[in-house]
């Protein structure tokens, strides 16, 4: 069961209460391919969009960069014969032209296109007037503007049915993930857009397929309404992201066993006892806060002191001694090794930010 919010954001969808399913090679490589993907998909009737990259945006060029047009045609007999509807990623306005021609049901513009606003622009121009619904990555960096803004630009183009994607976002420094969940955007997204249904990627996100249920299971929990899963026939053969793919067999065993929640508040029940862990949170919350300023006034003492003896605001030795403490405690009780350096990290730049602000005082 949804709630009435995930209905009225989902409805142009026709999901009829289930959780949205899109699924299929990273890349179409050949009919062959693509219409044994399908078949395999169809089974159960628990996919509900098939995918499959036509046009290719990589990295390094040599790469493989998609078949192109030719490959539309092999989508468009996969739905006919399965009765999938079929969604691209489209980058240009040819590309949109071409979709639409082969009877595309929907368009999706990837990360490396939602980071370039004359480039969403430009498909927002191409779309104009069209019914076309359309989803949108979030952008390859943490940027929660350019997500948004991509947004307006469809919605000023007068695209009434749009969905949003999370895919994660890249990051220099060590993770688990190929690209970094960092799962607070998407929520505020959907907070901001309550309309708009979120997907997840969770291909994208791991870039593994180790990882691939438990970051789908991760994504219901928090209410998203639905998953797209990368597929393939022989994914170590895969001529793009082999790593990330699955048989379509293993697919729809992952999304047999996603655990559905019910974001239900009618319980009273079950509305009262979320109200007292809920006042517990706020409580900590304020009590994090009331402790974080007094260590803000401990660094501020710091600073006047630097500048009375002329030291330097970044001590890097003490910063690197701080960085490890904090990894250490924060296992202890249960934190992971990525939360703890961000929160430091982020309590640091406050720090020197404040004492940046006492170096610059005039006398």
């Amino acid at each position: 069961m949804m709630n009435q919010q995930t209905k009225n954001r989902t409805n142009w969808l026709d999901l009829n209460g289930q959780k949205l399913v899109i699924s299929g090679p990273c890349s179409a490589e050949s009919e062959e391919q693509i219409l044994e993907t399908a078949r395999a998909l169809a089974q159960g009737g628990k996919v509900h969009y098939f995918r499959a990259g036509v046009w290719k945006p990589r990295t390094m060029p040599g790469c493989f960069e998609g078949i192109g047009k030719l490959a539309l045609q092999w989508l468009k007999k996969a739905k006919e014969e399965t009765g999938m509807k079929i969604t691209v990623e489209v980058a240009t306005p040819q590309h949109v032209y071409e979709a639409i021609k082969a009877g595309v049901d929907v368009l999706w513009i990837g990360a490396r296109t939602t980071v370039n606003p004359f480039a969403v622009q430009d498909i927002a121009d191409a779309v104009e007037g069209m019914d076309i619904p359309i989803f949108i990555k979030n952008p390859i960096n943490p940027d929660i503007k350019l997500w948004m803004g991509a947004i307006e630009r469809f919605r000023k183009a007068g695209i009434t049915r749009i969905g949003l994607v999370h895919r994660g976002f890249s990051y220099l420094g060590e993770t688990k993930y190929r690209n970094r969940p960092m799962w607070q955007i998407p929520i505020e997204m959907m907070i901001t857009y309550p309309d708009l249904p979120m997907i997840c990627d969770p291909s994208h996100i791991c870039g593994n397929r180790t990882m691939l249920a438990e970051v789908a299971q991760k994504a219901i929990d928090l209410n998203f309404d639905g998953v797209m899963l990368e597929s393939h026939p022989n994914p170590d053969k895969a001529w793009s992201d082999a790593k990330q793919q699955v048989k379509p067999e293993r697919l729809l065993e992952i999304i047999d066993q996603l655990v559905l929640r019910e974001a239900r508040q009618d319980d009273e029940l079950i509305q009262n006892n979320l109200e007292l862990l809920r006042g517990e949170i706020d409580e900590i919350d304020s009590d994090l806060l009331a402790i974080l300023g007094k260590r803000m006034e401990v660094a501020k003492r710091i600073g006047y002191f630097k500048k009375e003896r002329n030291i330097t605001i970044l001590q890097q030795q003490r910063w690197e001694e701080i960085v490890q403490r904090f990894i250490d405690i924060g296992m202890e009780n249960g934190l992971s090794k990525e939360f703890s350096v961000r929160l430091i990290t982020a309590i640091h730049d406050e720090s020197i930010n404040n004492q940046e602000t006492i170096f610059n005082e005039t006398e």
